[in-house]
C-alpha cells in the first residue's frame, strides 16, 4: 500500500492555508535541489484558492514547470477545459512566468495526440515535485474513470500519459475523450496531494482505501501502489 498521511481540517480556508504553504515549500525545495521544480495540477474547485494564492507569490517562476494531470479533449478556451481553469487561477500575476506544458495539441483526437503529449511530458524533470489529484464520487482520480475505455492502459502502461474515453454522466451516457496521467506517472512524484471535500466524498475515499476492485474505483490503484507517497487533505 502507498504511504498515506491524512490531514483533516475544520474548514476549507484552513485546508487552503496549509496546502498553499506546503506547495510553496515543495517548489522552493525543488528549485534548490534540482534547478527546476515541476508541479502537476488538477482542475476543480478545491485547489483553486491555493492556485490563486501561489500566483501572487514572487517565486522563481521561470524555473517552475506546470503541467496538467488530465484534460478533456476540447478547445483550450472551452468552459470545461482544465487548461482554461489553470490559466485563470495559477498562471496569473507572478505565476504567468511559469513554463506551462499543455496536454492539448493539434491532433484530431486524444488517441492521436497521445504520442505528442507523451514526448512533451517525457522532457519534464522526474520525480515530479508535486502532483495534485482530486477524486470523484465514483472513485475516479485524474481521468482514470471506472471501466472507461483505455482504463487498463492507464493502470498498466509505463507511459506517462494515455487517452481515455470516460462516461461523464450515467444519466446522459455522454462519453468524452480525455488525456490523463497514468498510474505510472502518478507514481513518479515526490508527493501526491489528494484533495477531498465533504462527508460524501470522504466516505468514497474510505471505501477505496478499504480495498476492492481497482476497475470499480480506480483511486484504489493509487492507494494500493507500494511506492506512492500520498497526503490526503480533507475538509467538510
Amino acid at each position: 500500500m502507498a504511504t498515506i498521511v491524512e490531514k483533516f481540517f475544520d474548514s476549507k480556508d484552513a485546508l487552503t492555508a496549509e496546502l498553499s504553504t506546503t506547495l510553496e515549500q515543495s517548489l522552493v525545495n525543488g528549485i534548490e535541489a534540482d534547478g527546476r521544480a515541476v508541479l502537476m495540477v488538477s482542475g476543480g474547485s478545491s485547489p483553486a484558492p491555493a492556485y490563486k494564492h501561489l500566483s501572487n507569490l514572487a517565486l522563481d517562476w521561470a524555473k517552475i514547470d506546470v503541467a496538467m494531470v488530465d484534460e478533456r479533449w476540447v478547445d483550450a478556451a472551452h468552459k470545461k477545459s482544465n487548461e482554461a481553469f489553470i490559466k485563470s487561477t495559477l498562471l496569473q500575476n507572478h505565476g504567468a512566468a511559469a513554463n506551462f506544458i499543455t496536454m492539448k495539441n493539434n491532433a484530431e483526437t486524444a488517441q492521436q495526440g497521445s504520442a505528442e503529449c507523451e514526448a512533451a511530458y517525457q522532457q519534464l524533470k522526474r520525480p515530479f515535485d508535486v502532483t495534485i489529484l482530486g477524486m470523484g464520487p465514483d472513485g475516479h482520480t485524474a481521468s482514470l474513470f471506472p471501466h472507461a475505455g483505455g482504463l487498463q492502459q492507464g493502470l498498466e502502461t509505463s507511459q506517462l500519459v494515455c487517452a481515455i474515453n470516460a462516461i461523464e454522466s450515467e444519466v446522459t451516457g455522454n462519453i468524452t475523450e480525455r488525456m490523463t496521467l497514468t498510474l505510472a506517472a502518478i507514481a513518479q512524484s515526490k508527493v501526491v496531494k489528494l484533495l477531498i471535500s465533504g462527508e460524501e466524498k470522504f466516505a468514497v475515499y474510505k471505501a477505496a482505501k478499504a480495498g476492492g476492485d481497482e476497475n470499480d474505483m480506480p483511486l484504489r490503484a493509487v492507494l494500493n501502489h507500494p511506492t506512492i507517497n500520498i497526503e490526503v487533505y480533507w475538509a467538510p
